[in-house]
């Protein structure tokens, strides 16, 4: 019979494990800030950054940009105003070398869909940081509750260079769950989410629901891309800015992203939220009386 010997080998304490470090890039941006909020939610060490936080990052100085990725185990990158603003995309890319020198493992790009140099972007980053993901959405939803569409919608007419061109807009809230899934999960490395909503819609329509939702009376006014521009101009939008969605208004909504994408199904492994879903949760948005200073405000756009 065999007697049990007790074991009298040391004891080792487990070491406790801690989540890993996300940079947050653009943390003050409708997307960045989402996805902050959800990483803190979730007891993720965020470090957000931006040219106004503790630690900076200004895409014009390239001094900052290791301070700001320095021990971050994963990069979340939005660029304001876009990614196709003219020089952005070798910037970014000699960013993300920076971030892989640094030890950055998760490298995840927030992109403009039907965009050439937001494409171009993602492949110049895929060059020098291959496990990137890009996640390439449609434009936003909330372009309309808290972006430049904001006033036009509190104002009853939205004057835009628009009529029957359909978009499958994207809700905030499913980018910022997938770029939060790419940053702490495996499996989306060198993946490129195509993000659209669930269904296409006119300009026309989207304002129509959200005037049912709002119980305002909110209509479209096609105009030309000079009067669209001068009215930006009014509002207080910056040159830049104004040639920027100016092009993706005559350009890029020109139908060639009238079409669904797989993007949120493919990795959240469920449908997108429906735009009505979006107007239902966001009708306090359009409770403000007309000309109110918010609807100047600008930042990352699609």
């Amino acid at each position: 019979m065999t007697t049990h010997q007790p074991d009298h080998s040391p004891v080792v304490p487990a070491v406790p494990t801690s989540p890993p470090l996300v940079a947050v890039v653009g943390a003050t941006g409708k997307s960045g800030r989402r996805v902050a909020a959800r990483l803190t939610a979730a007891g993720v060490p965020v470090r957000p950054v931006s040219r106004s936080t503790d630690v900076r990052l200004d895409w014009d100085d390239p001094t900052t940009w290791a301070p700001a990725v320095a021990g971050a185990d994963a990069v979340y990158v939005a660029v304001a105003p876009d990614l196709a603003a003219p020089g952005i995309p070798e910037v970014v890319a000699d960013f993300a070398r920076v971030a892989a020198r640094e030890g950055v493992q998760r490298f995840v790009l927030l992109s403009g869909r039907g965009e050439p140099e937001a494409q171009r972007a993602e492949h110049l980053v895929a060059g020098v940081f291959p496990a990137r993901t890009v996640v390439r959405c449609a434009w936003f939803a909330q372009n309309f509750s808290e972006s430049f569409l904001l006033g036009t919608v509190l104002d009853g007419v939205a004057f835009l260079p628009v009529s029957g061109v359909v978009e499958p807009f994207v809700d905030l809230e499913d980018v910022a769950e997938v770029a939060v899934a790419a940053l702490t999960e495996p499996g989306h490395e060198g993946r490129v989410y195509e993000l659209t909503g669930p269904r296409l819609l006119t300009f026309g329509e989207a304002l129509a629901e959200i005037g049912t939702a709002s119980g305002r009376d909110v209509r479209l006014q096609t105009v030309t891309g000079d009067e669209f521009a001068a009215g930006l101009t009014a509002e207080g939008l910056p040159s830049d800015a104004v040639d920027l969605v100016r092009y993706l208004f005559e350009e890029v909504l020109d139908g060639r992203n009238a079409h669904l994408a797989p993007g949120v199904r493919e990795a959240l492994g469920r449908e997108p939220r429906d735009f009505a879903e979006f107007v239902r949760r966001e009708a306090a948005a359009w409770s403000a009386p007309s000309g109110s200073p918010s609807a100047a405000t600008f930042s990352e756009v699609h």
